[in-house]
Parts: structure tokens; sequence; C-alpha cells
């Protein structure tokens, strides 16, 4: 049995160390049937995410430095999203919610939330 670190395995498989930290530091955050944004490369990707109310998202930050999801209703802020950490929010209120980060403003998406089925 190899006694590497899943990380390095991960990097020796030819991955990039980032990478391999980012997967590992994300396989905590999210739990099944959330709905997932990664902050990567300065956006939001998907950039429009679709959900039900009463849906968890979670935005997880995968850039060098910090961002926040803030919504420019003030329906929602994330404040400071670290890099490699991740913020949780539930949608509880139907709507179409246009949010960018406050340090980068040209960063931005949409949270789309509809009623339960």
């Amino acid at each position: 049995m190899s006694r590497l670190s899943p990380v390095r395995r991960f990097a020796q498989a030819g991955a990039c160390g980032i990478c391999a930290l980012a997967l590992m530091a994300f396989a905590g955050r999210a739990a099944a049937g959330d709905h997932v944004v990664t902050i990567a490369q300065m956006r939001f990707s998907p950039p429009t995410v679709k959900v039900h109310r009463g849906e968890r998202i979670v935005w997880v930050n995968q850039d060098l430095v910090a961002h926040t999801v803030s919504a420019q209703a003030k329906t929602f802020d994330s404040g400071s999203i670290a890099p490699g950490a991740s913020w949780r929010y539930v949608a509880n209120t139907p709507g179409s919610y246009s949010y960018q980060c406050l340090f980068h403003p040209a960063m931005r998406g949409t949270l789309i939330v509809e009623p339960k089925p």
C-alpha cells in the first residue's frame, strides 16, 4: 500500500497540486443535493443557477484570492470567502437575484429561485 497522501497520489497521476488541494477541500463541503457554484478564474460557474425554494446552494472558492457572493438587492451576502473555503445559502424566497463579488465587480451571477413543484 502506498504511503503517499491522496494529494500526492493525485499530483503524481498528472494533476496539478493546486487542483488536488481544491478538490480535497471541496470534498467535505457540499452535501448530496446541493447546487454547487464554483468560483474560479475570476468568475462564477455556472453563471446562472436555478433552484427550487428550500434548496441549498454552495459557492466554493477555488481562486487564490477572496471573493464575495453579494446580491445586488441586498437579500444575501456571504461576506469574504477565503481561498479554499465555501459558503452555503438556502434559497427561501422565489425570484431572480443578480449577485456579484464586491471585491471584483465584473464577477456576476444570477440565482433563480422557483416555487416548490
